[in-house]
């Protein structure tokens, strides 16, 4: 009796050249296997368990079944690259490419993040770090409305980093609160107020009554100041209560939304994205997802998927996520410069997003930022607005000439010499923002 063939196809370990790559999504996991355990069997388990397949080969999992419409494995590779031995114990770590045929969740969002994640993170130590997209599935995606472009065309800012202003307290009451800060910190220079994610649509201070009077008082600071604002209401809730809200802010004269992007599902943020009669930029907030997903280095989703790629996928205008500094020093400035770029990076047409790293900025950071993003960001601040010694107008101000000096090549020190509420800024931030936070 021969020994019978190995047909690869049918054991879905294929090479890249083989495949259609038009038809298919192409994750990468970094994945540690216990010593003892075959990696290619650990590899092919992967994608058939997000396909066709199951700890089992079934009689109704046909081999034109497993070819059509199972995941293939484009790539192992060991990390270091053995070829003379491996570890006896422990874990080897691999990088596995498995490519998913993108018609079987084709530009269903909730149905594609089932695939790529789904089971087989149960593992434990396995890592998505990306996720590569061919130009046919994503042309069935149409990204943001309006993009980093759009944005400054809708605001008449050509060319400088915008200010995102979160209200601080996070959750407070009446709405009237809120609205008054706002107005300070607009006609001090902030661009765009957003709610805190804490603050959505509760009883005692709802979407409703906060669009109403947050838009009289922007509004005013319009008149006021000449210049363009947005207020980014935060409408998170579940749908479709998500959708109710939107069309409500629209009707009451609002002019931007803000979604908690996890929180409500990526294909629930998509379909509000799309909506055509929703013609309003939004900004999404993803932190409330990512501290369950990139923290770990051997397990969950890499953030530049979860902050980047994705959301901007899903249509997002604006991404708040944590940068390198302020009350956050833990997120590297590598992956947040690779976030950015995965947010504004040419991608098949879609516009980009504006990328706002958040998380204690002060105007110590602010030419940071500016030196790490270039103009093309939104500074996110709200304590550092709403604490200032002098009042939200001046910690709004303050953020203003840090603009200004970083754009001109000046030091803060020196052009504060000239800026009183700068000057007052930089002495009451020097410590620090995580250090202000801990008493230090």
């Amino acid at each position: 009796m021969k020994p019978p063939r190995i047909d690869y196809e049918d054991l879905l370990d294929v090479l890249y050249e083989t495949i259609d790559v038009d038809k298919y999504l192409i994750a990468h996991y970094i994945v540690e296997v216990p010593a003892g355990f075959p990696p290619d069997m650990v590899a092919r388990a992967f994608a058939a368990e997000q396909t066709t397949g199951t700890w089992i080969r079934t009689p109704a999992e046909t081999t034109e079944m497993r070819k059509k419409l199972g995941g293939k494995v484009l790539g192992l590779y060991e990390m270091p690259d053995y070829e003379t031995e491996t570890p006896k114990e422990g874990f080897r770590r691999f990088f596995i490419s498995i490519g998913f045929p993108w018609v079987n969740f084709e530009n269903d969002l909730s149905t594609m993040f089932s695939a790529i994640t789904g089971n087989i993170m149960a593992f434990g130590r396995i890592k998505l770090v990306d996720i590569w997209m061919p130009p046919s599935f994503l042309k069935m995606f149409k990204g943001p409305k309006f993009g980093v472009d759009g944005l400054r065309s809708l605001m008449s800012i050509p060319d400088r980093p915008l200010i995102v202003a979160m209200i601080k307290p996070c959750i407070y009451y009446p709405a009237d609160t809120g609205a008054k800060l706002a107005y300070e910190a607009w006609v001090g220079g902030v661009d765009v107020i957003k709610d805190d994610e804490l603050l959505a649509n509760q009883s005692f201070n709802s979407v409703e009554e906060r669009v109403v009077k947050f838009m009289e008082m922007l509004d005013k600071a319009a008149q006021e100041t000449g210049e363009r604002k947005l207020y980014t209401v935060n409408i998170t809730s579940d749908p479709p209560k998500l959708f109710e809200l939107a069309e409500r802010v629209k009707q009451l004269g609002g002019n931007a939304l803000m979604v908690n992007a996890y929180s409500v599902g990526l294909g629930a943020f998509k379909q509000l994205a799309e909506d055509p009669s929703i013609n309003l930029p939004i900004l999404a907030h993803t932190p409330d997802y990512v501290a369950m997903s990139y923290v770990s280095p051997i397990s969950g989703i890499s953030s530049i998927l979860v902050c980047g790629k994705l959301v901007r996928l899903a249509g997002a205008d604006m991404v708040i996520y944590p940068g390198p500094y302020g009350k956050v020093p833990t997120f590297t400035k590598e992956k947040y410069i690779r976030v950015a770029k995965y947010l504004r990076a040419p991608m098949s047409g879609l516009k980009q997003t504006l990328p706002c790293p958040s998380g204690g900025n002060t105007v110590l950071e602010v030419p940071k930022l500016i030196s790490d993003l270039g103009v093309d960001i939104g500074i996110a601040a709200g304590g550092a607005v709403h604490a200032h010694p002098l009042g939200s107008r001046a910690g709004a101000k303050a953020l203003r000439q840090a603009i200004e000096a970083a754009l001109k090549n000046i030091p803060i020190e020196e052009y504060a010499k000239e800026a009183a509420e700068l000057r007052a800024a930089l002495e009451a931030y020097k410590k620090g923002a995580l250090a202000v936070m801990l008493g230090l």
